[in-house]
């Protein structure tokens, strides 16, 4: 048994040590917020928080999620995280929404470590692909929920 802490819960998961923290979490947990795509690190439809930085768990083995804070888009909360919600639904970020919990992730850690980014700032933290190319409604998105929390 592995103790892992997700969305400030202590969770008991039974799992082999190499199994990937996206599988523990949709699988085991039944958290099927976070989302498989290529099972590479590439897409970044997994992404979840580790310790407050966007991390592809796809590519995390669980056991090397013990002893640090996993958030999920089911746990993303406070400021930042309601401000990106609050923007991605006033843009209208979404089309078919497959990879918008890794970009939401993606966007609250980046507003997290600077929240007046620029565009440079946006493009180098956003690295997670869309398939619909809502790339310019994401960059809208970030500059909108920085303005939300500026206010």
């Amino acid at each position: 048994m592995l103790t892992l802490k997700i969305n400030g819960k202590a969770v008991e998961v039974d799992a082999e040590p190499d199994t990937p923290l996206l599988w523990v979490l949709r699988d085991h947990l039944g958290m099927t917020g976070t989302k498989y795509g290529c099972g590479i690190a590439q897409c970044g439809a997994c992404t979840v928080h580790v310790d407050g930085v966007a991390t592809r768990s796809c590519q995390l083995p669980v056991e090397g999620a013990t002893g640090v804070e996993i958030t999920t888009i089911e746990g993303l909360g406070g400021k930042v995280g309601e401000a990106v919600r609050t923007a991605w639904q006033k843009l209208q970020v979404v089309q078919c929404g497959y990879c918008q919990s890794g970009q939401i992730m993606a966007a609250a850690a980046l507003l997290a470590e600077n929240r007046k980014p620029g565009d440079a700032d946006i493009d180098a933290a956003m690295t997670n692909i869309c398939r619909c190319a809502t790339y310019q409604r994401i960059r809208a998105a970030v500059h909108h929920a920085a303005e939300l929390l500026e206010a």
